[in-house]
């Protein structure tokens, strides 16, 4: 069960795992829907080997999203922490911009969903992502 979601300036480059990207297109925020889920989530996804976290959120913010031109940067490092068993695991949390998306989608990602305002509920990650969004807010990252 996930304890509560903590947020770091600076963490050991091997920590991190993940990234996830909090991206608008238009002044409105991107969402995708998998094809297996009714939730949405922000994009995001593991790190591969080789790849920095940095590479991974660009990877990731074009495989799901389809975005194809974009401007890309970092807000901070995240944990999750969890209590059974206990563990922390780390991400880095981005910002994007995207300017143009490819026509259709190639990957797991059934749909890309474009909201004036972040969804109230249905989250894909309920305990996670809503805080990431509240982090990118609380920095002032996007105009």
């Amino acid at each position: 069960m996930i304890k509560e979601v903590r947020f770091y300036e600076t963490a050991e480059d091997s920590l991190l795992k993940f990234a996830v990207i909090l991206a608008r297109a238009d002044g409105k925020w991107v969402f995708c829907k998998h094809r297996e889920r009714t939730t949405l989530e922000a994009p995001g996804g593991h790190r591969e080997a080789g790849e920095t976290v940095e590479e991974a959120a660009a990877r990731e913010l074009r495989e799901e999203t389809g975005a194809k031109e974009f401007t890309l940067g970092p807000v901070c490092i995240y944990s999750v922490v969890r209590d059974d068993p206990p563990s922390e695991s780390f991400g880095g949390l981005y910002y994007a911009e995207i300017s143009s998306f490819e026509e259709e989608l190639h990957s797991e990602i059934e749909q890309i969903v474009l909201l004036n305002e972040p969804p109230a509920d249905n989250w894909t990650y309920p305990e996670i992502q809503p805080q990431l969004l509240e982090e990118v807010k609380r920095r002032k990252i996007f105009q």
